[in-house]
């Protein structure tokens, strides 16, 4: 019974509207299944909800626990841990990677760029028994590491260029540019959490001046930047915002799929409907803010161009109105004498002698009264159009959005007091324009004890219950998160999902231990990473002989990592890869992004997000982690390349790419440009620093593309394959990047 009353509570009985119209006898049956699902829908919800809230694993409290007894050899926590699981299951593991294999796959993963010869020589002859510790001291703190994880983190937080509802387009590139910063520094994970959802880090929000007054303290200098998170989900509409962030934060941080309770109570895991409306009621006061980067010279420039502008464009208007001023008036008089007469009234009124209900009216007509160009062309005479035409367009060309500066400009997020003070409901049809007036909500969260204070805010309240070390999701969710991006797949495999869909974790213990330790370490990710990688697991080869045939009886999906999982590489390592083979990857860090399609170089133009200027752009061959990503019903603003190798246009959080075999990656490996002008670099290259030995030049290539030097058999095949002839260095250099090799990591 006690759940059918909150049941009753929660859906208040509500029913189901079909909408359609039918004949009154298929309407009520239409109408009777329909109440049925509305019906039964929250109840089924309900009842799981009071299942799930017991029995989830993940809302359990971490505790952490002993390390396992087993070889004392065995240093790394993890080791341990995964030992005494492999022994349980009969699962003896495969030998260590050989050096230069192991050499790769770190670079490949921390740093998302190949070792260059140098750095393989150095690592072959290191023999001291920390060589590769070293090797992943220096990876870490390297700012292209911060690249590369970053583009991770920007998967999760849906990171786009441009998106046809988003407009805090300009300036985007800034928050992620913020986050590989943050990164670099490492920046503890709760404050990396903390400054992207307020701005501030807890221990910074409020200062007391000294005679006793407290105020907000000014954040501290790019950390608006961060803000980005936010801002990035506002569309036209304001609520906009904060759905958004209910989905991503939700899904990121929380593991949890709040956003899924929008229509009903959510059907698998304790989240009610009441909830996902108590949490978006956080974020319902916040509203976008657009900040000008230009500096003081920039805006005198500016402002100095637009009455210039204004000058030019302002004779040019007069001449247009001697032209046409009175064919306009005729026309706009004939459309005037067409609406009512208590309207023509109000529009013959001067504006200032208008009420502001008169001005709304007034307003409300604008768009049938304006007069388009093309209808005062069609009204002048033919002798006539012409010179109108041309006075037209040097009116345009001096449009003050198309020919003055464009500034540089961030939009970032503030709360309005004014939308503070208004109600939030539910809103069962998912559309802000219909709030349920009936259920209205307080603001929370799921999983809470119902004790706020909102003292310095909605949203700092719940930052710091999020990220306090007694929140058994938060650090559960952030390791299993760095586990899956060193491994290929999470502890837990659903990395945003810890509720019932998701099952229990393969490995429970190890992943408590983990979370643990990262609240230990406080919330430092490079004290993790540095854990991770340098653990024996990750250390083995991928390759398993037919020695292992039990092994792979036993554990053909390798959950208990007796070997390490090939791992295909995604696009940005591929395309940094080829770049960095042909000797010309461009380093650069930060910055606006770049589009690699053709017609020279082109970048999101600053106010209109749907249109494209050119410009002067670093080079194309700059990291793929700032190639061009979004979405436009009208172009294609994410490049194929990016597509074609599993990369999402940033429209939804993605915690796991997807991994396809497909024609398209064959075809851009096998003939793109990109390929054909980097076989061609990689040639010269070749050519250049092997001093005429064609022997020299092919071992070079396969240094230069897979890391390693070829066998004796692959140089044989290859020395033979160039016929002693240089010229056959290009065709070389293509055949090395469409081997396998080049795209997985071993």
């Amino acid at each position: 019974m006690a759940i059918v009353k909150r049941w009753k509570l929660n859906t208040g009985y509500r029913i189901l509207d079909s909408g359609y119209l039918v004949p009154g006898s298929v309407r009520r049956i239409s109408a009777l299944v329909l109440t049925a699902v509305a019906l039964l829908v929250p109840l089924l919800a309900t009842i799981a909800a009071e299942k799930s809230t017991k029995a989830l694993w993940s809302l359990k409290p971490v505790s952490r626990p002993a390390l396992p007894e087993c070889d004392s050899a065995l240093t790394n926590p993890i080791d341990r841990f995964l030992t005494v699981e492999r022994n349980e299951k009969g699962l003896k593991p495969v030998g260590p990677a050989d050096k230069l294999t192991l050499l790769r796959r770190v670079y490949l993963d921390l740093l998302g760029l190949p070792p260059s010869v140098a750095e393989q020589d150095a690592f072959l002859a290191d023999t001291s028994p920390d060589a590769y510790d070293k090797v992943v001291e220096r990876l870490l703190h390297d700012e292209q590491h911060a690249v590369r994880y970053a583009r991770h983190w920007l998967d999760v937080l849906r990171y786009a260029d441009t998106d046809e509802n988003m407009v805090a387009t300009p300036g985007i590139h800034l928050w992620r540019d913020w986050v590989i910063n943050a990164l670099h520094e490492d920046l503890p994970y709760d404050q990396f959490v903390q400054i992207q959802l307020t701005g501030r880090r807890s221990s910074e929000r409020t200062q007391i001046s000294a005679t006793g007054q407290r105020s907000k303290k000014e954040p501290r200098p790019g950390d608006m930047f961060a803000l980005g998170l936010l801002a990035r989900g506002t569309g036209e509409d304001p609520q906009d915002l904060a759905i958004s962030a209910v989905d991503t934060v939700s899904t990121a941080f929380m593991g949890m799929t709040v956003g899924c309770a929008k229509c009903h109570d959510h059907m698998y895991d304790p989240i009610s409907q009441r909830d996902c409306y108590s949490m978006k009621a956080l974020f319902d006061p916040m509203v976008l803010r657009k900040v000008s980067l230009a500096s003081a010279a920039e805006l005198m420039a500016a402002g100095k161009a637009a009455a210039e502008t204004e000058t030019k464009r302002a004779a040019l208007e007069r001449k247009m109105d001697a032209m046409v001023g009175a064919t306009k008036k005729h026309l706009h008089e004939e459309r005037v004498a067409m609406l009512p007469a208590d309207v023509q009234k109000i529009i013959h009124k001067a504006e200032n002698e208008r009420t502001s209900a008169e001005q709304k009216i007034a307003d409300d007509y604008f768009p049938i009264l304006r007069i388009d160009p093309s209808k005062i062309k069609e009204a002048l005479p033919e002798d006539a159009r012409k010179p109108f035409e041309e006075l037209q367009k040097q009116i345009e060309a001096l449009d003050p959005e198309k020919s003055g500066p464009t500034l540089p400009v961030f939009y970032t997020v503030e709360v309005d007091p004014i939308r503070e003070r208004e109600k939030s409901y539910i809103l069962t049809s998912g559309d802000p324009a219909r709030p349920e007036k009936e259920h209205e909500v307080q603001p929370g969260w799921p999983f809470s004890q119902g004790k706020y204070d909102f003292r310095d805010g909605r949203v700092e309240a719940f930052v710091d219950w999020l990220t306090a070390p007694e929140n058994p999701l938060f650090a559960r969710v952030a390791v299993n998160r760095m586990w899956q991006w060193h491994f290929g797949e999470g502890l837990h495999r659903l990395t945003s999902d810890f509720g019932v869909l998701g099952g229990e974790p393969a490995h429970p213990a190890l992943l408590d231990w983990l979370a643990s330790e990262f609240v230990r370490q406080k919330y430092s990710m490079r004290e993790m990473h540095r854990l991770m990688v340098t653990s024996q697991a990750y250390k083995m080869a991928s390759e398993a002989g037919a020695e292992f045939a039990e092994n792979q009886k036993r554990d053909p999906n390798d959950n208990y990592l007796w070997h390490f999982r090939l791992q295909r590489l995604e696009a940005e390592p591929i395309w940094d890869s080829i770049h960095a083979a042909a000797g010309k990857l461009d380093l650069q860090v930060g910055g606006r992004s770049f589009d690699p399609a053709g017609e020279s170089r082109k970048e999101l133009k600053a106010e209109k997000p749907t249109e494209i200027v050119t410009t002067n752009l670093p080079s194309i061959q700059r990291r793929a982690a700032y190639m061009v990503r979004g979405y436009s019903a009208s172009r294609d603003v994410t490049p194929a390349f990016l597509q074609s190798f599993d990369v999402d246009d940033g429209r939804a959080p993605c915690p796991m790419r997807t991994q396809t075999i497909t024609a398209p990656q064959s075809l851009f490996l096998m003939n793109s440009s990109e390929i054909e002008n980097a076989t061609k670099e990689l040639a010269i290259r070749l050519q250049a620093e092997s001093k005429g030995s064609l022997t020299y030049a092919v071992e070079l290539a396969y240094r230069y593309t897979l890391a390693r030097p070829p066998t004796t058999a692959e140089l044989e095949r290859a020395t033979a394959y160039m016929q002693n002839d240089p010229a056959r260095l290009k065709q070389l250099s293509w055949l090395m990047f469409n081997l396998d090799e080049f795209i997985y990591a071993r």
